[in-house]
Protein backbone atom coordinates (compact mmCIF):
# COMPACT_ATOMS: atom_id res chain seq x y z
CA UNK A 1 0.00 0.00 0.00
CA UNK A 2 1.32 3.46 -0.89
CA UNK A 3 2.24 5.54 2.12
CA UNK A 4 1.45 9.28 2.31
CA UNK A 5 4.53 11.44 2.75
CA UNK A 6 4.06 14.47 4.99
CA UNK A 7 6.16 17.19 3.36
CA UNK A 8 6.94 20.55 5.03
CA UNK A 9 4.28 22.11 2.77
CA UNK A 10 1.65 19.66 4.06
CA UNK A 11 2.65 20.42 7.63
CA UNK A 12 2.51 24.17 6.96
CA UNK A 13 -1.01 23.89 5.52
CA UNK A 14 -2.08 21.80 8.53
CA UNK A 15 -0.68 24.38 10.96
CA UNK A 16 -2.35 27.23 9.02
CA UNK A 17 -5.72 25.50 9.19
CA UNK A 18 -5.22 24.93 12.91
CA UNK A 19 -4.38 28.61 13.41
CA UNK A 20 -7.52 29.76 11.57
CA UNK A 21 -9.64 27.28 13.54
CA UNK A 22 -8.11 28.56 16.77
CA UNK A 23 -8.94 32.13 15.75
CA UNK A 24 -12.60 31.25 15.16
CA UNK A 25 -12.91 29.20 18.36
CA UNK A 26 -11.25 31.95 20.41
CA UNK A 27 -13.59 34.57 18.98
CA UNK A 28 -16.62 32.40 19.73
CA UNK A 29 -15.45 31.97 23.32
CA UNK A 30 -14.93 35.72 23.72
CA UNK A 31 -18.32 36.49 22.25
CA UNK A 32 -19.94 33.95 24.56
CA UNK A 33 -18.19 35.50 27.54
CA UNK A 34 -19.34 38.96 26.52
CA UNK A 35 -22.94 37.80 26.13
CA UNK A 36 -22.81 36.13 29.52
CA UNK A 37 -22.09 39.42 31.29
CA UNK A 38 -25.15 40.18 33.46
CA UNK A 39 -27.26 43.26 32.98
CA UNK A 40 -26.11 44.04 29.40
CA UNK A 41 -28.45 43.98 26.39
CA UNK A 42 -26.91 46.57 24.11
CA UNK A 43 -27.93 44.74 20.95
CA UNK A 44 -31.65 44.95 21.74
CA UNK A 45 -33.54 47.37 19.53
CA UNK A 46 -30.80 47.45 16.87
CA UNK A 47 -28.89 50.36 18.38
CA UNK A 48 -26.20 51.81 16.06
CA UNK A 49 -22.56 50.91 16.58
CA UNK A 50 -20.95 53.61 18.71
CA UNK A 51 -17.47 52.03 18.84
CA UNK A 52 -14.73 53.69 16.78
CA UNK A 53 -12.97 50.88 14.90
CA UNK A 54 -10.05 53.03 13.70
CA UNK A 55 -7.78 52.05 16.62
CA UNK A 56 -9.75 49.04 17.89
CA UNK A 57 -7.64 46.35 16.22
CA UNK A 58 -3.92 45.54 16.43
CA UNK A 59 -1.79 45.27 13.28
CA UNK A 60 -5.06 45.41 11.35
CA UNK A 61 -6.48 48.91 10.74
CA UNK A 62 -10.17 49.78 11.22
CA UNK A 63 -12.22 51.66 8.60
CA UNK A 64 -13.51 54.53 10.75
CA UNK A 65 -12.38 58.13 10.44
CA UNK A 66 -13.12 61.00 12.82
CA UNK A 67 -15.89 63.55 12.46
CA UNK A 68 -15.26 66.72 10.51
CA UNK A 69 -12.95 69.06 12.46
CA UNK A 70 -11.73 66.45 14.94
CA UNK A 71 -8.01 66.19 15.70
CA UNK A 72 -5.89 63.48 17.32
CA UNK A 73 -2.30 62.95 18.45
CA UNK A 74 -1.11 59.34 18.17
CA UNK A 75 2.08 57.54 19.24
CA UNK A 76 2.43 54.26 17.32
CA UNK A 77 5.42 51.98 17.99
CA UNK A 78 6.06 48.67 16.21
CA UNK A 79 8.86 46.47 17.54
CA UNK A 80 10.47 43.42 15.92
CA UNK A 81 12.51 40.95 17.98
CA UNK A 82 14.60 37.80 17.46
CA UNK A 83 16.20 36.74 14.18
CA UNK A 84 18.47 33.90 13.05
CA UNK A 85 21.80 33.53 14.85
CA UNK A 86 24.81 34.30 12.64
CA UNK A 87 27.30 32.05 14.43
CA UNK A 88 28.36 30.69 17.85
CA UNK A 89 28.11 32.99 20.82
CA UNK A 90 25.58 35.46 22.18
CA UNK A 91 23.03 36.69 19.64
CA UNK A 92 20.28 39.27 19.84
CA UNK A 93 18.08 41.43 17.63
CA UNK A 94 15.61 44.15 18.51
CA UNK A 95 14.30 47.07 16.42
CA UNK A 96 11.51 49.57 17.06
CA UNK A 97 10.11 52.31 14.81
CA UNK A 98 7.91 54.70 16.80
CA UNK A 99 5.88 57.26 14.84
CA UNK A 100 4.43 60.38 16.47
CA UNK A 101 1.61 61.69 14.29
CA UNK A 102 -1.08 64.35 14.19
CA UNK A 103 -4.41 63.47 12.58
CA UNK A 104 -6.94 65.96 11.28
CA UNK A 105 -10.31 65.20 9.65
CA UNK A 106 -11.31 67.73 6.94
CA UNK A 107 -14.56 65.81 6.35
CA UNK A 108 -16.50 62.97 7.99
CA UNK A 109 -14.98 60.48 5.52
CA UNK A 110 -11.41 61.69 5.01
CA UNK A 111 -8.43 61.97 7.36
CA UNK A 112 -4.88 63.30 6.94
CA UNK A 113 -2.14 62.18 9.34
CA UNK A 114 1.44 63.46 8.97
CA UNK A 115 3.98 61.77 11.22
CA UNK A 116 7.59 61.89 12.41
CA UNK A 117 9.35 58.51 12.52
CA UNK A 118 12.14 57.39 14.85
CA UNK A 119 14.31 54.27 14.82
CA UNK A 120 16.05 52.46 17.65
CA UNK A 121 17.75 49.08 17.34
CA UNK A 122 20.37 46.70 18.63
CA UNK A 123 21.71 43.70 16.72
CA UNK A 124 24.55 41.30 17.53
CA UNK A 125 25.64 38.11 15.81
CA UNK A 126 22.60 37.95 13.49
CA UNK A 127 22.73 36.36 10.02
CA UNK A 128 22.77 39.03 7.31
CA UNK A 129 22.55 41.94 9.77
CA UNK A 130 25.58 44.02 10.84
CA UNK A 131 26.32 44.41 14.55
CA UNK A 132 25.15 47.86 15.69
CA UNK A 133 23.18 49.78 18.29
CA UNK A 134 21.74 53.27 17.82
CA UNK A 135 18.69 55.52 18.02
CA UNK A 136 17.87 58.25 15.50
CA UNK A 137 15.22 60.37 13.86
CA UNK A 138 14.39 58.22 10.86
CA UNK A 139 12.08 60.19 8.56
CA UNK A 140 8.46 61.13 8.00
CA UNK A 141 5.14 59.79 6.77
CA UNK A 142 1.80 61.08 5.48
CA UNK A 143 -1.23 58.85 5.96
CA UNK A 144 -4.25 59.55 3.72
CA UNK A 145 -7.45 57.63 4.46
CA UNK A 146 -10.88 57.69 2.83
CA UNK A 147 -13.86 55.82 4.23
CA UNK A 148 -15.90 54.58 1.27
CA UNK A 149 -18.69 52.98 3.32
CA UNK A 150 -19.69 53.74 6.91
CA UNK A 151 -21.26 51.22 9.29
CA UNK A 152 -24.85 52.04 10.16
CA UNK A 153 -27.67 50.35 12.04
CA UNK A 154 -29.00 48.88 8.78
CA UNK A 155 -25.59 48.23 7.15
CA UNK A 156 -23.08 46.93 9.72
CA UNK A 157 -20.18 46.88 7.22
CA UNK A 158 -17.43 49.43 6.72
CA UNK A 159 -14.99 49.86 3.84
CA UNK A 160 -12.00 52.21 3.48
CA UNK A 161 -8.82 52.73 1.47
CA UNK A 162 -5.56 54.11 2.81
CA UNK A 163 -2.20 55.16 1.39
CA UNK A 164 0.83 56.06 3.51
CA UNK A 165 3.97 57.28 1.70
CA UNK A 166 7.00 57.05 3.99
CA UNK A 167 10.56 58.30 3.74
CA UNK A 168 13.18 56.64 5.98
CA UNK A 169 16.90 57.14 6.50
CA UNK A 170 17.51 53.57 7.71
CA UNK A 171 16.68 50.22 6.08
CA UNK A 172 14.04 48.45 8.22
CA UNK A 173 15.80 45.06 8.66
CA UNK A 174 19.56 45.67 8.50
CA UNK A 175 19.55 49.22 9.88
CA UNK A 176 21.86 50.51 7.16
CA UNK A 177 21.99 54.16 6.12
CA UNK A 178 19.88 54.71 3.00
CA UNK A 179 17.23 56.79 1.33
CA UNK A 180 14.16 54.55 1.58
CA UNK A 181 10.84 55.35 -0.09
CA UNK A 182 7.86 53.08 0.62
CA UNK A 183 4.09 53.19 0.21
CA UNK A 184 1.89 51.25 2.65
CA UNK A 185 -1.38 50.78 0.70
CA UNK A 186 -4.40 49.16 2.33
CA UNK A 187 -7.89 48.02 1.48
CA UNK A 188 -9.73 47.81 4.81
CA UNK A 189 -13.03 46.22 5.79
CA UNK A 190 -14.76 45.67 9.12
CA UNK A 191 -18.17 44.65 10.39
CA UNK A 192 -20.22 44.58 13.58
CA UNK A 193 -21.17 40.91 14.03
CA UNK A 194 -23.06 41.36 17.30
CA UNK A 195 -24.27 44.89 18.18
CA UNK A 196 -21.91 46.49 20.70
CA UNK A 197 -20.30 43.12 21.46
CA UNK A 198 -18.27 41.62 18.60
CA UNK A 199 -16.41 43.13 15.62
CA UNK A 200 -14.36 41.67 12.77
CA UNK A 201 -11.73 43.47 10.72
CA UNK A 202 -9.57 42.59 7.71
CA UNK A 203 -6.85 44.32 5.68
CA UNK A 204 -5.25 43.59 2.32
CA UNK A 205 -1.85 45.33 2.30
CA UNK A 206 0.60 46.05 -0.52
CA UNK A 207 3.83 47.74 0.54
CA UNK A 208 6.44 48.46 -2.18
CA UNK A 209 9.83 49.92 -1.21
CA UNK A 210 12.87 51.37 -3.00
CA UNK A 211 16.11 51.96 -1.07
CA UNK A 212 19.32 53.61 -2.25
CA UNK A 213 22.16 52.65 0.09
CA UNK A 214 24.39 55.51 1.17
CA UNK A 215 28.03 55.20 0.17
CA UNK A 216 27.71 52.46 -2.45
CA UNK A 217 24.67 53.92 -4.22
CA UNK A 218 23.29 50.39 -4.60
CA UNK A 219 19.51 50.29 -5.20
CA UNK A 220 17.35 47.65 -3.54
CA UNK A 221 13.71 47.16 -4.55
CA UNK A 222 11.35 44.99 -2.52
CA UNK A 223 7.66 44.58 -1.73
CA UNK A 224 5.37 42.85 0.74
CA UNK A 225 1.85 41.50 0.29
CA UNK A 226 -0.13 40.75 3.44
CA UNK A 227 -3.60 39.71 4.56
CA UNK A 228 -4.63 40.26 8.18
CA UNK A 229 -7.78 39.50 10.12
CA UNK A 230 -8.96 39.98 13.68
CA UNK A 231 -12.00 39.53 15.92
CA UNK A 232 -12.56 41.81 18.92
CA UNK A 233 -15.06 41.26 21.73
CA UNK A 234 -16.15 43.76 24.37
CA UNK A 235 -15.25 42.33 27.77
CA UNK A 236 -16.19 45.33 29.91
CA UNK A 237 -17.40 48.86 29.22
CA UNK A 238 -13.89 50.01 28.26
CA UNK A 239 -11.93 46.79 27.58
CA UNK A 240 -11.80 44.80 24.31
CA UNK A 241 -9.91 41.57 23.62
CA UNK A 242 -9.44 39.27 20.65
CA UNK A 243 -7.10 37.17 18.46
CA UNK A 244 -5.39 38.36 15.26
CA UNK A 245 -3.74 36.47 12.40
CA UNK A 246 -1.55 37.78 9.56
CA UNK A 247 -0.20 36.03 6.46
CA UNK A 248 2.73 37.87 4.84
CA UNK A 249 4.66 37.29 1.60
CA UNK A 250 7.98 38.96 0.73
CA UNK A 251 9.16 39.69 -2.81
CA UNK A 252 12.26 40.95 -4.56
CA UNK A 253 11.24 43.90 -6.73
CA UNK A 254 8.74 46.67 -6.04
CA UNK A 255 5.96 44.96 -8.02
CA UNK A 256 5.91 41.49 -6.42
CA UNK A 257 8.48 40.36 -9.00
CA UNK A 258 10.18 37.34 -7.37
CA UNK A 259 8.83 35.45 -4.37
CA UNK A 260 11.32 35.24 -1.49
CA UNK A 261 9.34 33.66 1.33
CA UNK A 262 6.29 33.85 3.57
CA UNK A 263 5.35 33.91 7.25
CA UNK A 264 2.18 33.57 9.34
CA UNK A 265 1.79 35.45 12.63
CA UNK A 266 -0.75 34.83 15.38
CA UNK A 267 -1.34 36.62 18.67
CA UNK A 268 -3.70 38.55 20.98
CA UNK A 269 -4.90 42.16 20.83
CA UNK A 270 -5.94 44.27 23.83
CA UNK A 271 -7.73 47.60 23.41
CA UNK A 272 -8.59 49.87 26.33
CA UNK A 273 -10.56 53.10 26.17
CA UNK A 274 -8.66 54.82 28.98
CA UNK A 275 -10.87 57.92 28.86
CA UNK A 276 -13.61 59.45 26.73
CA UNK A 277 -10.97 60.86 24.36
CA UNK A 278 -7.98 58.54 24.99
CA UNK A 279 -7.17 54.95 24.02
CA UNK A 280 -4.43 52.31 24.33
CA UNK A 281 -4.01 49.32 21.99
CA UNK A 282 -1.42 46.57 22.50
CA UNK A 283 -0.90 43.71 20.04
CA UNK A 284 1.59 40.84 20.15
CA UNK A 285 2.23 38.41 17.28
CA UNK A 286 4.54 35.40 17.04
CA UNK A 287 5.59 33.74 13.80
CA UNK A 288 3.94 30.33 13.96
CA UNK A 289 5.13 29.12 10.55
CA UNK A 290 7.15 30.38 7.62
CA UNK A 291 9.37 29.41 4.72
CA UNK A 292 12.49 31.06 3.30
CA UNK A 293 13.42 30.30 -0.32
CA UNK A 294 17.08 31.07 0.30
CA UNK A 295 18.86 27.71 -0.33
CA UNK A 296 20.80 28.13 2.94
CA UNK A 297 17.58 28.25 5.00
CA UNK A 298 14.98 26.20 3.11
CA UNK A 299 15.05 23.47 5.76
CA UNK A 300 14.41 25.88 8.64
CA UNK A 301 11.01 26.12 10.36
CA UNK A 302 10.56 29.90 10.10
CA UNK A 303 11.34 32.76 7.73
CA UNK A 304 13.78 34.89 9.74
CA UNK A 305 15.40 36.61 6.76
CA UNK A 306 12.55 38.91 5.71
CA UNK A 307 10.65 38.76 9.02
CA UNK A 308 11.34 38.63 12.76
CA UNK A 309 10.19 35.91 15.15
CA UNK A 310 8.17 38.25 17.38
CA UNK A 311 6.27 41.50 16.73
CA UNK A 312 4.84 43.96 19.24
CA UNK A 313 2.68 47.01 18.53
CA UNK A 314 1.80 49.63 21.14
CA UNK A 315 -0.42 52.51 20.08
CA UNK A 316 -2.01 55.23 22.19
CA UNK A 317 -3.62 58.54 21.34
CA UNK A 318 -5.70 61.45 22.53
CA UNK A 319 -8.50 63.10 20.56
CA UNK A 320 -9.39 66.76 20.91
Amino acid sequence: MAQTVRTPRHRAHRHARAAVLGLVVGAAALAGGARAEPGRDRGKGGEPDKVDSENLFGFTEGTDTGKKGEQEVVVDAIGRFSKRRGGPGVSGYGAAEPIVSYQVDPTDNFSIEPGLQFDTRRSRNVAGVPDKAFATVNGGSLELKYQVLKRTDDHPFGLAVQAEPLYSRVTPIEGRGADVFSMDTRLMADARLIPDRLWVGANLIYDPSVARLKGSGEVDRSSTLALSGTLMARMTETLFLGPEIRAMRAYDGAFLNRFLGHAVFLGPVLHCQVSEKGFLTVAYAAQILGHDRDPAFTDRAFNLTQFARHNLRVRFGVEF
